[in-house]
């Protein structure tokens, strides 16, 4: 074969290779396109209903409000009424709640606030668009049982986050705040309130909200790496000492400064961890049956 035939090869190579290489740019542009239109319209339908979104983020507040209300009358609520309700097992009652005062200080404070409310709100509702484009992107280089092990971690994910979330907003909010409610200082002529800022607010729940659930998705991340033969659940069992440390050290960065907030996050965390293990054990075990069968069918 002369050199110039040689030469034909390798370009009708390169062509071939081309041509599947721009139907994936091509399509990836279309899963983009998507996944920016879907926050688009998602960003415009909460900046809509940005109030309500608002109110609803603030009624933990409303709720240590409350909370310290029943705190301060003392004889018609005990203690353990109290701690019930810090834990999401007791109503505050309506009446118990008298409102409070959020504060503005910059002429366009609250603006930017419905802003960045609005955006967060869409990254939370397009996400299960944006994670179903990504799968439909990687799909076609999946086999059949790949694709079919893929899908519950699509369907745990959100599932996850909506657990972590909902501790943030039921259990942690209302907790946080009633300890900061319970710092103030009024009596012999010294008046210490809390008055706290739109703006620090929204970023104490959002802060809290994504750090809760994305740290739920422990689960999702272990089991894909199990999955992927990075890890093993002997791996996970052995280095479990040292994850429970890594795990109260991140509860204390993410959470505010106090021992409850903390427990809160690690205790479910170090949870979350042991499913893991369990979750990649059953990986491994249907991995080998599979593989056994496999050595079944050759002979």
């Amino acid at each position: 074969m002369n050199d110039k035939a040689i030469g034909n090869d390798h370009e009708d190579d390169i062509e071939a290779s081309r041509a599947p290489l721009l139907d994936h740019l091509i399509e990836l542009r279309m899963r983009l396109i998507i996944c920016v239109a879907s926050i688009a319209v998602a960003f415009g339908v909460c900046f809509a209903f940005v109030k309500p979104i608002f109110l609803f983020l603030v009624r933990p507040f409303t709720v240590a409000e409350g909370l310290k209300a029943m705190e301060d009358a003392g004889g018609k609520h005990g203690s353990f009424d109290l701690l019930l309700a810090l834990v999401g097992l007791k109503t505050v009652p309506a009446s118990a709640m008298a409102g409070i005062t959020l504060q503005a200080t910059a002429p366009l404070e609250q603006f930017f606030t419905n802003i960045k409310l609005s955006a967060f709100g869409a990254i939370i509702i397009a996400f299960p668009i944006i994670a179903w484009q990504l799968y439909r992107f990687v799909a076609p280089g999946l086999y059949k049982k790949e694709r079919n092990a893929f899908l519950p971690f699509l369907i745990a994910s959100p599932v996850l986050f909506l657990v972590g979330a909902s501790l943030v907003y039921y259990v942690m909010l209302p907790f946080v705040l009633w300890f900061s409610l319970s710092q103030q200082i009024v009596g012999d002529g010294v008046k210490v309130v809390l008055q706290t800022r739109v703006s620090e607010y929204l970023t104490l729940v959002t802060t809290l909200l994504l750090a809760f659930g994305l740290s739920f998705q422990l689960p999702v991340v272990l089991s894909l790496a199990g999955l992927a033969g990075l890890i093993n659940s002997e791996m996970l069992r052995t280095g479990r000492r040292y994850a429970i440390v890594a795990v109260f050290v991140l509860a204390a960065i993410v959470t505010p400064p106090d021992p409850i907030s903390q427990i809160t996050l690690a205790v479910p965390l170090c949870l979350l961890y042991e499913v893991s293990i369990w979750c990649v054990w059953l990986i491994e075990r249907r991995r080998k049956r599979e593989d056994e069968e496999a050595e079944g069918a050759s002979t």
